[in-house]
């Protein structure tokens, strides 16, 4: 766990704001590091212990992660000692118009830090909360006022508010992010490697992809908003990575219902082959409630549902150049659990899962839609999507192979714990 927080807090990146304000050399790690900790009243001989506090405002739900660090001595590297996580749905964003219940959302979370966290320790312990993609497809004057409810009540609180504390993040940022704590936690970044793992995140909102290239033709012929460049252990790396807003499996949902963006939701009705025939049902996201149904005396099934989902991914999805020989893919968040939903993986083991298993799984579903009826009525819809996602619009083999996990070494997969540290290298805690 050491090796964690010891790439997060030497990396940079160039060409947008995430370790901003941070002037280390990058080469003296102990220094460094012996300026951003909190300054502790404890023997010179004792270990230090340090905390931060996350929020995770997703389009589906709010999660809080309280890490706990320890620095053993001043010349070694911290550690990660432990990982407290406590999530609530819906998301913010489902609060568009009653931004104050946003805030009492945040401050019952608080109340796990202020468990986890002794009190002597909460005026130097940041607490940060970063929004994905339900707040960015707010309009901006609604998830202005989301915001500034949080920070009204992280103002009341008792914890460190650094600047910036409340904010929208980019999907940039957040694919990044998710990419170093990933190969962190797996030990794939250390000096003199360049083996690393990709990342797959699918959202409620948005879907996010990072791997590193290995063909240099990937990134020549790539977008250039698709290629990140950071600096680690004195080497640049360069980074594919792109996050699409509206492509996240509820935003595509809708896309494909043709109810993205609609108007006169009260009088219409969206309907799908993609669900069973006789399912209606009203359906609320980002604060916004549809009517959506099945075709009565239509068809349904996996070939009329992949030609749905195809509309929402051809033309949006960017296929990189190279997908092959870019080693393993971690795919979390949505993947995980529709894989769970499925049958394709356990729940609490995750497991590897070829793209042509969820392939066949959603074969399976779609063509026999009122066995799933009841219970997951989304299913066929959610696998299909998934599968046309990976397939025609990554570009992915079908023997393709993705890791399913929700946690790697008992810390979760998501961007949380690099922006956590990140917040470590900006700020001087006194």
């Amino acid at each position: 766990m050491a090796a964690v927080t010891y790439l997060l807090l030497l990396w940079s990146v160039t060409g947008f704001s995430v370790a901003q304000g941070y002037t280390g050399n990058g080469g003296n790690f102990a220094v460094d590091l012996g300026n951003i900790l909190p300054t502790l009243t404890r023997p010179a001989n004792a270990s230090r212990i340090f905390y931060g506090i996350m929020f995770d405002a997703g389009s589906t739900g709010t999660r809080i992660h309280v890490y706990t660090f320890i620095q053993k001595d001043s010349d070694g590297l911290p550690v990660l000692d432990n990982e407290m996580f406590q999530s609530v749905k819906p998301g913010l964003s489902a609060y568009a118009d009653m931004p104050e219940i946003a805030g009492y959302t945040i401050r019952q979370l608080l109340r796990v830090a202020k468990k986890t966290i002794p009190r002597l320790e909460w005026k130097r312990t940041p607490v940060v909360l970063k929004a994905t993609a339900g707040l960015r497809l707010l309009p901006p004057a609604k998830a202005h006022a989301i915001l500034e409810e949080v920070q009204d009540v992280f103002d009341e609180s008792p914890f460190f508010i650094p600047d910036d504390s409340v904010t929208i993040m980019n999907g940039t940022s957040e694919g990044i992010l998710a990419w170093v704590t990933v190969n962190f936690l797996t030990g794939h970044l250390y000096p003199n490697t360049k083996k690393t793992v990709g990342i797959l995140d699918l959202g409620g909102g948005s879907t996010q992809i990072s791997f590193l290239p290995k063909s240099k033709k990937t990134i020549s012929v790539s977008p250039p908003d698709y290629i990140a460049k950071f600096d680690m252990f004195n080497t640049t790396y360069e980074l594919y990575t792109h996050s699409y807003l509206g492509n996240g499996i509820k935003a595509a949902r809708l896309s494909a219902l043709g109810a993205l963006g609609a108007k006169g939701l009260e009088s219409k009705v969206f309907k799908s082959s993609c669900l069973p025939k006789k399912f209606r049902d009203d359906w609320t996201f980002g604060g916004l409630t549809y009517k959506i149904s099945g075709i009565p005396y239509g068809y349904t099934g996996y070939k009329l549902c992949y030609q749905e989902m195809q509309k929402v991914v051809k033309g949006i999805i960017h296929q990189p150049y190279e997908l092959r020989d870019t080693g393993l893919f971690y795919a979390f968040s949505y993947y995980f659990d529709r894989a769970v939903d499925a049958g394709l993986i356990d729940g609490t083991q995750g497991g590897t899962v070829l793209v042509r298993d969820f392939r066949k799984r959603a074969k399976e579903v779609c063509n026999k839609m009122s066995r799933h009826s009841t219970m997951s009525p989304f299913l066929c819809m959610d696998l299909t999507y998934i599968t046309c996602l990976l397939k025609d619009g990554f570009g992915f083999k079908e023997n393709a192979a993705l890791q399913l996990t929700k946690k790697v070494n008992s810390v979760e997969t998501s961007w949380a714990l690099g922006a956590t540290l990140s917040h470590f290298q900006n700020i001087r805690i006194h």
